[in-house]
């Protein structure tokens, strides 16, 4: 992706050029069990856990991650893509991936599109066909990564004065798909004939493997490690770096966090307080000027029974109130900014539009998902 921007953001890619026609056919690699060099990476490092397990390395200081890279087609021309859940245990396990069962509930709609496994296992066609040699997935849709990826920075850094995503996916594009058998899989597209994902930090076609970035947040006061796939609206997707993907709004139900839900919740803060070596920075507009990620807050993590990745956004704004009384912190809990919502500390960034979600008190659903998968926790700062 080449990224027009005239203020510092989360990040820039550049446009890739390679011909798709001489990268060679194979197996597509995936480490089921995490690789004993990064467990032991790993051990000497802050880091508590890494969900997906199918990862091959992740740097806890800049927060890249490199996966598995896997190979399909749409329409003929290869696609490139990864793969991070499963909506079923088994598939989870035999992947290396997040259990995401509530991505279930998409089933039927326009947030999951259709793929055909050419040359794979029948059996189990969701994970043992992914990992056969020469197993192809033929997409619905696919990505188009050309488009020149624009964000201007507006006087407070956020709202954008402009804005344009780098990625838009086509009319059948969903990082969510199913084979038919009643399994979900999330599985973002990276490469194309057109290009690149704006996060690829570098691929690697014969090794089959890609290297991301990722934002640092936080889940019930730990910091957290995230990717940033796709975004249901074009602001979401032009400030992530991810791609434009409409058909994730289909995803039941806005504004809730319930069992038949698709969704949960991301909180992104606004109107954080600002400074690159502010120890309570945090927000939208900190993160449009260039000062670092703008470190939001989800309100579930892999492992938990309502986990998915298909977080539903509600953006929360600190109160003039709030500001002058110097109540103003980092915010690393979903609970506890649903209480300061609660005694009027924060508000709904869209209180006139969006639904109301009754697992955050209250707090406005924007109306727009970003695919974000939770890749690994950090240990807990007491």
């Amino acid at each position: 992706m080449a990224v027009a921007v005239t203020a510092l953001i989360f990040f820039s890619c550049q446009k890739n050029g390679r011909d798709f026609s001489q990268i060679p056919s194979g197996e597509a690699t995936s480490a089921f069990r995490m690789d004993p060099n990064l467990e032991k990476l790993l051990k000497n490092s802050d880091i508590e856990e890494v969900f997906i397990q199918s990862t091959i390395n992740l740097d806890p200081k800049t927060g890249n991650i490199t996966l598995p890279l896997f190979k399909g087609q749409h329409k003929g021309q290869t696609v490139w893509y990864i793969v991070t859940e499963a909506s079923d245990k088994k598939n989870a396990a035999r992947l290396g991936v997040n259990f995401a069962p509530k991505m279930a509930n998409a089933l039927g709609t326009a947030a999951v599109q259709h793929a055909r496994l050419i040359n794979g296992t029948k059996s189990h066609p969701a994970a043992s066909g992914l990992s056969s040699k020469n197993a192809v997935l033929d997409f619905d849709g696919t990505v188009d990564f050309s488009p020149q990826r624009i964000v201007v920075p507006g006087p407070d850094g956020f709202p954008p004065a402009r804005f344009q995503a780098g990625a838009v996916g086509d009319a059948k594009y969903s990082p969510m798909v199913t084979f038919g058998d009643g399994v979900v899989l999330n599985a973002s597209h990276v490469a194309n004939a057109s290009g690149l994902h704006d996060a690829v930090i570098s691929i690697d076609y014969n090794k089959r493997q890609v290297t991301l970035d990722q934002f640092f947040g936080f889940y019930e006061d730990q910091k957290i490690l995230y990717l940033h796939q796709e975004g249901s609206i074009e602001l979401v997707a032009a400030i992530e770096g991810s791609t434009f993907a409409p058909n994730l709004n289909a995803a039941p139900l806005l504004g809730s966090d319930a069992e038949t839900s698709a969704r949960s919740a991301i909180i992104p803060i606004v109107n954080g307080e600002r400074g690159v070596n502010n120890p309570n920075r945090q927000g939208l507009q900190s993160a449009l000027l260039g000062e670092g990620d703008p470190l939001n807050v989800t309100q579930e993590e892999p492992g938990d029974d309502d986990y998915t990745p298909i977080w539903d956004i509600h953006l929360v704004v600190w109160t003039d109130a709030a500001i002058n009384a110097g109540k103003r912190r980092l915010l690393t809990d979903h609970e506890m900014i649903a209480d300061l919502f609660q005694k009027g500390l924060l508000v709904s960034g869209t209180p006139n539009s969006g639904v109301a979600n009754p697992s955050l008190k209250g707090l406005v659903a924007l109306g727009a998902i970003s695919n974000c998968p939770i890749s690994a926790i950090f240990e807990k700062v007491e």
